[in-house]
């Protein structure tokens, strides 16, 4: 943005660390203070100055408002919208559904905003939010109360991005009416790197958070199959599994002193393509993520892949660098065999190797931020922007079903996943 000549304005939590554009005069920083919210591992911003901010804002306001996520300074941007009719673009990256129960603690508090929102309250006050009801809902009251409100939420917004078409599928199941765009995100290589030492046997291998909505447990059952066949291999879990669940780091333990399973534990980003260059094929269990940056890493590395999720494609390409498998140990162990054998081939393993390299290659940081350009240039004009229903054809395949709302209670299982 900064760099097309557009000034910027970013409102986020305190947080520590570099900041780099500190000195340019174009980009402006709100850093709203935060507190924890118990049991979840989670901060929310909140206080006086968010209703100060909210006058600071609606005074001066910008030509477009970006929201990232559902939280508090979301709805704040949902306010400064509100009350200033400006263009307002709402980016939906994260499967809410799959972690709402955990984060029930956060749902009394975006309802009550969100029907401030909706009354055209000239003084919405974030203090009369805090008094609301903060009683755990009951089993499964934290997902359908979140799907209400997401699909108000998604409805309002001018356009509704998504970093994937697997979830722009999920948020035309939500809110049908919502005016949706694809622009997923940019990943670039990792700096090259002789990588670590070699295995004897052939190396399966994960990065990322570990965490059982990653279906590390998964993972893991279906390596001890795969150990049956072939002895020698190995799995290598890159990531801080020193706090993750007590059970599930018994498990990891146990499979490091006698599964073939290594734990060179937190890496920093910048050496990390030592540890992707060592792999022979990247593993990836999770059905919750949106995008998987980490299969964008792994693709401009060269891997190629094992999934269990059949909807993120934009670096996969099944058959030709991907093997996929049903959520289950056998089908997924399979899977491990059947890539560890292909790979034996040297003309499939070359194949692979440059078809992960070329998709990788087209989601950069540069191509997604001169699109959201763009997308912000058109918004503050009054032009229409493109969505899923008008792309034009070199975006890539686009397929969507009918857009048909389907109840929380009638979702397949995620075991029912092909």
């Amino acid at each position: 943005m900064l760099a097309a000549g557009h000034k910027v304005l970013l409102v986020a939590p305190e947080a520590n660390g570099p900041n780099p554009h500190a000195l340019n005069p174009n980009r402006r920083e709100i850093r709203l203070p935060s507190v924890p919210i118990p049991g979840a591992g989670v901060r929310l911003s909140m206080g006086q100055d968010f209703d100060y901010r909210l006058a600071q804002m609606v005074a001066n306001p910008p030509d477009v408002i970006h929201i990232h996520g559902l939280g508090s300074i979301g709805l704040l941007g949902m306010w400064v919208a509100e009350r200033t009719n400006r263009p307002m673009v709402i980016t939906w990256h994260t499967d809410l559904e799959a972690y709402a129960e955990h984060y029930w603690h956060l749902m009394p508090l975006l309802n009550a905003a969100y029907k401030v929102y909706k009354m055209h309250l000239d003084k919405p006050s974030w203090a009369a939010i805090m008094k609301q009801n903060m009683k755990r809902p009951r089993r499964g009251g934290a997902q359908v109360a979140l799907l209400e409100l997401a699909a108000n939420m998604l409805t309002d917004a001018d356009l509704v991005t998504t970093p994937s078409d697997k979830t722009a599928k999920r948020v035309l199941e939500i809110a049908p009416n919502a005016k949706v765009r694809v622009v997923p995100n940019g990943t670039d290589a990792l700096p090259v790197m002789p990588p670590i030492s070699k295995h004897r046997g052939p190396r399966l291998i994960y990065v990322g958070r570990i965490s059982l909505e990653k279906g590390i447990g998964l993972m893991l059952n279906a390596f001890e199959l795969v150990r049956d066949q072939i002895p020698n291999a190995e799995l290598m879990i890159v990531g801080d599994w020193k706090n993750t669940p007590k059970r599930l780091r018994r498990k990891l333990q146990r499979a490091s002193r006698f599964g073939g399973v290594k734990l060179p534990g937190q890496i920093p980003r910048e050496k990390l393509g030592a540890y992707y260059a060592s792999g022979d094929a990247f593993v990836f269990t999770s059905l919750t993520d949106t995008q998987a940056l980490v299969l964008h890493e792994a693709a401009h590395a060269g891997l190629p892949f094992i999934m269990v999720d059949h909807e993120l494609r934009l670096v996969v390409d099944p058959g030709v660098n991907a093997v996929l498998a049903r959520p289950n140990q056998v089908s997924l162990a399979g899977a491990m065999v059947g890539m560890i054998n292909a790979l034996k081939d040297p003309e499939f393993a070359a194949r692979a190797r440059a078809r992960s390299m070329e998709m990788a290659a087209r989601w950069t940081i540069d191509n997604q931020s001169k699109e959201f350009v763009e997308i912000y240039e058109a918004l503050a004009a009054g032009q229409p922007v493109n969505t899923t229903e008008d792309l034009k054809p070199d975006y890539g395949r686009r397929i969507f079903p009918s857009r048909t709302v389907r109840a929380p209670y009638d979702r397949p299982p995620a075991t029912d996943c092909d």
